[in-house]
Order: C-alpha cells, then structure tokens, then sequence
C-alpha cells in the first residue's frame, strides 16, 4: 500500500514538475514586439561600440605621426636617465594591430601592448571584451648597461614602424642607440587570427648590454571581471602552465597568493574564466617565478579585478644579442580555437579536470556536445545529451535498483536479527552476514554502480561550467546557460545563497527529492544501524545543499541535473513495474539460502576476527 501512495505522489510531482517547465517557457517566450526591441538594442550597441573605435583608435601609417615632449628639461632629464637609448627620439603615441577578431594598440612608451579587445564577444553588460585595458597589464625586461645603468623597457621610448609581409601586419618597435643598433620588439598578426608572433631580438647591443648580470623579464597582468557573478568567474580564473616538458600544472584558484618556481616553462595562461592571455616561447624559459593573487572577497558588483598574476623569468644572450622567438595568445579558452595551435599545445590550457575525469570531459562530452549543438538549439543539446547519458548508465541503474530491492526483501529477516540480538551489536552482525552471504545479497552491491558513474558525473561537473559552446547561449528563461538564471530579484543577500533566485536549481532540488525518496525510502524503514548515517537526513539535507550550491552555478549544470534525475526517476519506475518481479527475487534469495555456500578468504578472515572478539567480550565479563 505504501508502495502505491508513494507511486501516485511520484506521478503528482512529475506533472507539477512539468507543468511548471510547460508554464515558463510560455511565459517566457518573447512576443514580436520584443523580437523586434532586442534587434535594434543590439544594432544600437553595434552602433556605439563603432563610434567609441572611431573615436579612439589612431591610425597609424608606415611612418607614423611622432608627437614631441613638449618639455625640453623633461625630455633632457629622459636622455640623461637612458644614456645611449637617448638616440631615440622621444616621442608619444599608439600605433594599433586589428584583424577581424582581435584590436590591439602598442604604446611608443615601452613598446608594450595597452589595448587587447576582443572584437566579436561582449561580457554580460553587452561591453567588449578587453582583456588588457587601462593600465592592467604590464610587459618589460629588466637590465643593465656596461656603464652601469639599470633600465628597464617600461621607461625607454620605442620608435614604431608598420609594414606588412603578404596579409600579416608587421610591426616593429625600436629603442635604439643609433641607426643600426637597437632593441627590438617585433609584433607580426595574421588575418583572423588571435595568435600574435612576438619577437625579442638586439642588434649591435653586444658590449652594451652588462652580460655578467641577468636580464629579467616581467609580466603583470590583472584579470578583468567579465561575468555575472565573481566569486563564480573567480573560480575558473587560474594561472596555467607548460614546463618540465609538457606537464601541466595550474596556481590555487581560491588562496590569497599562490607562487612558485619552475623550470623548462613552454607557455603560461593567464586564463580569466572564458578568455584567455597567454605566453608562448619557442626557445623555453629556463626558468620562472609565478604567482597569483587572490582580488575576489566577496560577491559584489563593484568589483572590477579577479587575479593578480606575476611572471619574472631570466632571458639568455646569445653571443652578446638577445634573440627570443614568443607568441602571444589574446582570445577565447575556446577547444574549437585552441585545437588549431597543436604544435604549442594551447588547448592544454582548458581545465578539463584532472586524470580520466578531464579525459572524458575533453574526448568525449566535448565533441558529442559540439556535434549536437550544430544542428540542434543549444538548450536542446543538453536535454539529448542528457538522455543519451542516462540511457547508457541505465544497465548500472538496473544493478543498484536490483540491489535495493534484495535488501527489501531481506527486511523481515534483519528485523528479527536485530530485535533478536538488539543487546548483542558484535553477534547481531556476524547473523545479518551470515544472511547476506546464504543469500548472495551484498550491502554493497548498491554502492558499486554509484562509484561508476562518480567518473561521468563530475566530468559533467567540469564540462558546463567551462565549456564555450555555451556562453551566452539562452534556453527557455535562462539568458546564458554558462551562468546563473534570474527569475526574481532579492532586495538582499543570502550567506551562500546570493541575491537571486534561479529557477533551474529549485527544479533540479525537487527532482532529487523525488529521486532519493525512491532510492532511499526502504533504508529509511529500516532500523538505524549504529554508526550509519541517517538517511531520512540526507534525503533531505541533499536537496537543499543542491539548491544552495547551484543558484549561482551555470544553469546548463542545473538544466542538466533536473532532465538527468528525472529520467533516473522514470527508469527506476519502468524497472520496478515491468522489469523486476519482487517474488521472484525472493524465491531466488530462498533457494540461494538452500545452496552451500563456500567463504571466501575474506569472509572467513571477518568471520574468525569476529569470533574472537566475542570470545574474548565474554572472558571479560567473566
């Protein structure tokens, strides 16, 4: 009779379940009249951002415009500092980098990038891209002369010069001492592409440049703040890297400050959650110092920085010169993207989990994902995939319902044992083995299939919220299911909840409810063992650190998460009502019971330990 109540309120809960999905993506489908308001919204932002470029790039020729210091003691003073890179005349100005995905802009003062825009992405304020803007970045190289000046690049005056080589754009930054002796930064970008060569070379600078001390590279960059929430951004903000000869090692994402020193570095990621700077050399750094600063205290929309990331590594001469071929990556932690870059193994940079977990992540959920969303709507996509998992973990479902269902009809025997032996714990369970092994039941035969899936599940884990696909891409109420959904505004915060309420996290709650309420419903029958957790707790306690958890997770995971204990929910009905027969299990049990059975060596070693210490239980009371 339970059996069935708890069958109807089953049903109850999957109409309501439904009806609510039904009802929201009514509700929340957008009328002609807002189609048409979206459309000139976006062509109004496309509008402003083209002014705001006009506006602000400068274009710059083959012998681009020098705007002189106008005074004469500070650019004295400037000549004095440099010595022999005085020959350069002072001058300040930009001079921009552009193809169709990526701007950049080059400063005349230390020939570094200021500017790095991505041109087809926005943040969720509908705001370009920058991953390098207003002074959070920083590149130089630290070093001494032979009459012993200390410069760095960041003070010394780079003269530009723009020239193309086929469709590449070429740019050359110069300090020099004279006409034919120079420092050089060299920039060559490719159409379309958002890998820049980047070029470290002298000319004539052997003798001036001191090679009894180190020549010290540095770059900073602070992670500029891209998405909704970011404590979530925040989570997947890491400094990456290539060294000891491809491993991959990462800095903490969550502590204050995170450094260290390694060696045989190939590349360094200065990955901010969907967007990615990153460092590549073909000569590899010997060695470098890496550290990561926490900037992240809290959730709060005021806050502009995630990390604070530091590089400071040694550059080697090379019979008195500088030569040191690098790469610079400005662009999406996109797999699509980063697969094209094979030879400097960019797309390593992607934390697609660690072991088999990232493995799964990458060859399998990745592509299958990938091939979905190109003929189906993203939202969608995920509902299939979902199926597809669920459907082929339906035979594990099978084993651990299969198991649940031995230990009911088990029940009325552990009952006797128990109230039989209630004052002796030690013989009560030699007796309840005993049973599981006439019968050929194992207590943890449930528990396998549950470790099983552990690898698919936090692969799923790592796939959504980092994967790119699913950026700003809407489903039904949510916006972008690589973020959290809204469907109502808090006035206030709540500790671990925020100030927002998401929808796909309450109906992913009430559908675990429903789950374990079926899977552990018969523990919970069953007498409390000593030292087992209470379940009725955790089938309570589980939904509501789900809705905690995830109302600021990407709702693609809770999407995910709501369709996947759904399906579960019927799966395990179809087996209970026509696949499993209860009676037949039990007849099974009792001519199991019949059968000798033979201890293996670990029963037996139990069974013995067991015996002695009841024995020895008895000799103390004596």
């Amino acid at each position: 009779m339970e059996e069935k109540k708890l069958d109807v309120k089953s049903i109850i809960g999957f109409v309501l379940i439904f009806g609510i999905l039904i009802y929201m993506f009514y509700q929340n489908q957008p009328t002609p009249e807002e189609l048409e308001a979206q459309k000139a919204e976006q062509e109004k932002v496309e509008a402003a951002a083209k002014e705001t470029e006009a506006i602000k790039e400068t274009v710059v020729d083959n012998e681009p415009a020098q705007i002189n210091l106008q005074d004469s003691t500070a650019v004295a003073s400037y000549k004095s500092s440099v010595g022999a890179f005085g020959f350069t005349t002072a001058s300040e100005g930009t001079t921009k980098l552009e193809n169709k995905v990526l701007y950049l802009e080059v400063d005349n003062k230390g020939g570094q990038i200021i500017e790095a825009r991505m041109k087809n992405f926005v943040d969720h304020d509908s705001v370009p891209i920058y991953l390098v803007r207003d002074g959070n970045a920083s590149f130089g190289i630290n070093f001494s002369t032979a009459d012993n000046r200390v410069l760095n690049t960041l003070d010394l005056f780079f003269e530009p010069s723009f020239s193309e080589n086929g469709d590449n754009q070429v740019l050359s930054m110069k300090a020099k001492i004279s006409q034919n002796q120079f420092l050089e930064y060299r920039y060559e970008m490719k159409p379309n592409d958002y890998l820049v060569d980047f070029t470290i070379r002298s000319q004539g600078l052997n003798g001036v440049i001191n090679s009894t001390r180190p020549i010290d590279l540095e770059w900073n960059l602070k992670g500029i703040r891209h998405d909704k929430s970011v404590l979530y951004e925040n989570r997947y903000t890491r400094l990456t890297y290539n060294h000891d000869e491809g491993k991959i090692s990462k800095l903490s994402e969550s502590s204050d400050l995170d450094e260290e020193t390694e060696t045989d570095v190939k590349w360094l990621s200065y990955r901010q959650h969907f967007f990615s700077s990153i460092l590549a050399t073909d000569t590899h750094f010997k060695s470098a110092e890496l550290s990561s600063t926490n900037l992240v205290e809290e959730e709060s929309k005021e806050t502009l920085f995630t990390k604070a990331y530091t590089t400071k590594t040694v550059l080697e001469l090379q019979g008195g010169e500088l030569s040191q071929n690098m790469h610079w990556y400005y662009g999406p932690t996109d797999v699509k993207v980063l697969e094209d870059y094979e030879d400097l193994g960019l797309v390593e940079s992607i934390p697609f989990g660690w072991g088999i977990f990232g493995w799964i992540n990458r060859y399998v959920f990745t592509p299958f994902y990938s091939f979905l969303s190109s003929f189906l709507p993203f939202g969608i996509a995920i509902v299939i995939m979902t199926i597809i998992v669920r459907l082929a973990l339906s035979p594990v479902t099978y084993k651990s319902y299969l198991s649940q269902a031995k230990m009911k009809v088990l029940k009325p025997e552990i009952t006797e044992i128990n109230e039989r032996l209630k004052d002796n714990a030690m013989k009560k369970q030699q007796e309840t083995m005993k049973l599981y092994n006439k019968a050929g039941v194992s207590p943890m035969s449930g528990c396998i299939p549950a470790l099983l899936q552990l690898p698919i599940f936090y692969s799923l884990f790592m796939f959504f919220p980092t994967s790119f696909a699913l950026r700003q891409k809407s489903f039904l109420w949510a916006e972008d299911l690589s973020s959290y959904d809204t469907i109502f505004n808090l006035p206030f915060a709540i500790p671990f909840y925020g100030d927002h309420v998401s929808l796909f996290p309450i109906l992913a709650s009430v559908a675990i409810f429903f789950y374990m309420t079926m899977t552990t419903g018969q523990s919970m029958q069953m007498q409390q063992q000593p030292g087992m957790p209470n379940m009725k707790f955790i089938m309570y306690l589980s939904p509501v650190m789900m809705l905690f958890f995830f109302n600021n997770y990407a709702s693609g995971l809770s999407l995910y998460y709501f369709i996947s204990n759904l399906i579960t929910i019927f799966i395990m009905l179809a087996i209970k009502k026509y696949i499993l027969n209860e009676d037949k299990i039990h007849a099974q049990i009792q001519e199991n019971k019949k059968k000798p059975k033979k201890e293996n060596k670990f029963q037996k070693k139990m069974r013995e330990m067991m015996e002695q210490a009841e024995a020895q239980k008895k000799t103390g009371k004596r």
